[in-house]
């Protein structure tokens, strides 16, 4: 590392612990001009992501995957502002690189259900949420959207299990799910609530 590169590090991690995101992402796109690293394309991308700018971070998320093809988190990143940016069939594309590389990263397992959800595609939603699940079995989110996608893909028998493994964790949670489906197919796994 050249000193004008570590000087300009430092000055963005400083920016950036205190909060000045504007300054920090300046002295990176600095830094990132003496010496492209992947490091410095991932802060860039997580500060454009931060501020919600997901096209420009996904341009940095690019480049920290070219530079570092092998980390999975970079690539779930990628997935995650791909996604933000309505790019589905990319952000999947993404989220598999990630899961393919550590396949133990649930995040990236529900962000490709989601995706696939988005494209009307149940069967495969069901398939990568039913991952993301056995990760996180407590995620009554992700039950809840299992739950979602396998009801969208005609699947009863697993809408059902879904409800009550949602129910044994999270009852308001699963009667939004029963209510959600619009049927009342599944109106004897209500939970009576106190509140």
């Amino acid at each position: 590392m050249n000193f004008e590169e570590w000087r300009h590090n430092t000055r963005a991690w400083l920016f950036h612990f205190i909060g000045n995101e504007t300054r920090a992402y300046d002295e990176y796109v600095i830094a990132y001009r003496h010496n492209p690293t992947a490091e410095a394309a991932r802060s860039l991308g997580a500060i454009q992501a931060k501020q919600d700018h997901f096209p420009e971070a996904a341009h940095w998320f690019e480049e920290a995957v070219r530079l570092d093809p092998e980390n999975a988190e970079t690539w779930f990143n990628l997935g995650f502002v791909r996604e933000h940016s309505g790019k589905l069939h990319e952000a999947i594309e993404a989220f598999r690189e990630a899961v393919r590389l550590k396949p133990i990263i649930d995040r990236a397992w529900y962000g490709m259900g989601m995706a696939y959800a988005q494209l009307g595609d149940h069967q495969e939603a069901v398939k990568a949420l039913e991952e993301s699940c056995k990760l996180q079995p407590l995620n009554a989110e992700g039950r809840y959207q299992l739950g979602m996608a396998c009801f969208h893909s005609g699947d009863m028998k697993r809408t059902r299990a879904a409800i009550i493994e949602l129910k044994n964790m999270d009852s308001k949670r699963a009667n939004k799910l029963i209510k959600d489906t619009g049927t009342h197919e599944f109106d004897d796994l209500i939970t009576e609530l106190p509140f």
